[in-house]
């Protein structure tokens, strides 16, 4: 939550001041390179989130997972921060529980944490982001009930 709070500058809410969009695409382009890698498949790149704070998202297909459900890892204009989800953000209350359900595997997990932190990222549990954001820039929430740290650092403006 400490890093969360360091990142949050009202005056910057898409992304930070000292943001560079070819830095950014370098590092999610090794990020996606070694995903891609330890998964030996090719997988789903979106780069073009716009209005948001979210840079990217990269999918590895289910069918190059131990339990079959995809693996999704988003990526925002503040780095270092990156998160997992199995399936889809959302679609579990974080990664343990979809590890409890079955549908998410530690070693596809680990192997996902690994390569995010060998490329510079830091993954945070989906569960902290959805904890109720209560810093101090003024987000122009389009969602239901109120907005969350995800809302901040990976939803759209």
């Amino acid at each position: 939550m400490e890093i969360l709070q360091y990142l949050d500058d009202p005056e910057s809410p898409e992304a930070p001041t000292d943001y560079s969009l070819t830095k950014a695409a370098a590092s999610f382009d090794r990020l996606a390179l070694q995903i891609e890698s330890r998964f030996s498949v090719i997988c789903e790149i979106d780069r073009r989130i716009q209005d948001s704070a979210q840079y990217g998202r990269i999918e590895v297909p289910a069918r190059a997972t131990i339990c079959g459900t995809r693996i999704v890892v988003l990526v925002s204009k503040f780095s270092p921060l990156a998160m997992v989800a199995a399936d889809n953000p959302g679609a579990f209350l974080g990664t343990d529980e979809a590890c409890a359900e079955g549908k998410l595997d530690v070693i596809d997990l680990d192997k996902v944490e690994k390569v995010l932190a060998q490329t510079g990222y830091l993954s945070i549990p989906e569960e902290i982001l959805t904890e109720r954001y209560d810093g101090p820039t003024l987000l122009q929430f389009h969602g239901s009930g109120e907005p969350s740290w995800w809302d901040r650092f990976f939803g759209t403006f």
